[in-house]
């Protein structure tokens, strides 16, 4: 990916912050906006200025906050978090998705934006501590950028097939991680400094989840123990102009949308059996339907889903109950089945649920899966979690509503990347 500033849109310095939200409760969000104003070209160097920084930081922000729309949404549908509701063209999944299959001719959308994403945050670091020198080693708008950096590789990671930085040569998925653990765990260092306890918790929170994508048990309970159940770090989005709009919201929001549903998902079952409120989803009594025919299937029940439900609606990137099921999947990899089942059961209980059991490890590996989809429904994570636990041979059956034989488990690398990259050789 080549990124000159010239194209790059300019950045009004509205405010965009990761919010956190004890208990659900989302008050924080109401200051914030993410509008942007393009008044033409500009100097990079005109943004080696403080009063610019604020400016590239928030930029970072709602870049990532688009790339987290596109992936979450498509990765959703292949994933089989939701199932399709018809239409393939606009806000639709399409026929290759619809069958798992992430092509690199399927067009280069959630690449550039997650790519972009972790460029603007990357520059706004160097930028930031260019123009403020020592003085940035308490700042809190480095240890947002370091934040969104962080949460924009990992982003990358657990989406995508392969590593490419900045038109250089394709690796393994593996070095965003390697990215964002740098990332956040300066971030802490910076957010501690300037004493600001949220970023520093974010920070923490998703040095967590790093770790344990790249296997440090260890390293990933200690972060996780660190954050409290109730702590939330959320990407907002706004009703300002579409690309800030909650994509998944919209795209079944019968606005004209019935692009999906919940209908034929392991969610739509859990759900029925438990009334488990993280993953709500409703119906209509007029609109019985999805928007048009799914293959042979025909038209399909059309059940929306109610987690994202508004055009606002965030999108987690890091809570403090994820944190408890990165402490249970650390207790698993130890054999320790009570352990994990009591870490597990934390959030059940919480909510008045039964609690999981087990007999053995392969039932545990099995309900760890599981509670992980359902605590992180929706929220670009699940394809991740599929790949790696593939990749390590992890016990425990999915729901046999949840598999598509077959299919792709992260995004390819698409054919603009291919084709512009002079370093790209295709393996």
């Amino acid at each position: 990916m080549r990124t000159s500033i010239t194209s790059r849109r300019a950045l009004t310095p509205r405010r965009m912050l990761g919010v956190v939200a004890p208990l659900g409760v989302l008050a924080a969000l109401s200051g914030c906006a993410l509008d942007a104003v393009n008044p033409g070209p500009i100097r990079a160097e005109a943004l080696n200025n403080p009063s610019a920084l604020s400016s590239l930081v928030n930029g970072a922000g709602r870049d990532l906050s688009e790339a987290l729309n596109w992936t979450a949404y498509t990765g959703g549908a292949v994933s089989r978090e939701i199932f399709p509701g018809g239409s393939t063209g606009a806000f639709g999944i399409s026929v290759q998705q619809q069958s798992g299959k992430l092509s690199d001719d399927d067009g280069g959308n959630w690449w550039n934006f997650s790519q972009r994403a972790r460029w603007t945050s990357e520059d706004a670091v160097s930028r930031i501590k260019t123009v403020l020198g020592t003085a940035s080693a308490n700042n809190v708008t480095l240890a947002q950028a370091l934040v969104w950096a962080g949460y924009a590789n990992r982003h990358l990671g657990e989406n995508f097939c392969q590593g490419v930085i900045n038109g250089g040569a394709p690796g393994p998925h593996t070095v965003y991680f390697e990215r964002a653990e740098a990332n956040f765990t300066e971030a802490i260092a910076v957010a501690t400094a300037a004493n600001n306890t949220n970023l520093a918790q974010a920070a923490t929170a998703g040095r967590a989840s790093v770790r344990l994508l790249r296997n440090n048990t260890a390293g990933a309970a200690t972060d996780a123990a660190a954050v409290p159940n109730t702590y939330a770090y959320r990407m907002p989005y706004y009703q300002t102009e579409l690309d800030q709009n909650n994509r998944i919201f919209w795209a079944s929001a019968n606005q004209p949308y019935r692009a999906h549903t919940v209908w034929n998902t392991y969610i739509e079952t859990h759900r029925r059996a438990t009334r488990d409120p993280r993953v709500p989803f409703d119906s209509s009594l007029t609109q019985l339907v999805g928007d048009a025919a799914v293959g042979a299937l025909g038209r399909v029940r059309w059940y929306f889903q109610t987690k994202h439900s508004s055009i606002t609606a965030p999108i987690n990137l890091s809570t403090g109950w994820e944190m408890r099921l990165i402490e249970a999947e650390v207790k698993l990899v130890a054999s320790d089945l009570a352990g994990a089942l009591t870490s597990m059961n934390l959030r059940r209980t919480s909510l008045s649920l039964p609690a999981i059991t087990a007999s053995n490890l392969t039932e545990g590996w099995a309900a760890l899966k599981r509670e992980r989809g359902i605590e992180l429904w929706l929220e670009s994570r699940r394809l991740g979690d599929l790949r790696r636990w593939a990749a390590l041979s992890r016990p425990g059956a999915l729901d046999p509503k949840e598999e598509i034989p077959g299919r792709d488990l992260c995004f390819a690398t698409p054919l603009s990347e291919k084709e512009t990259n002079i370093n790209f050789i295709p393996r």
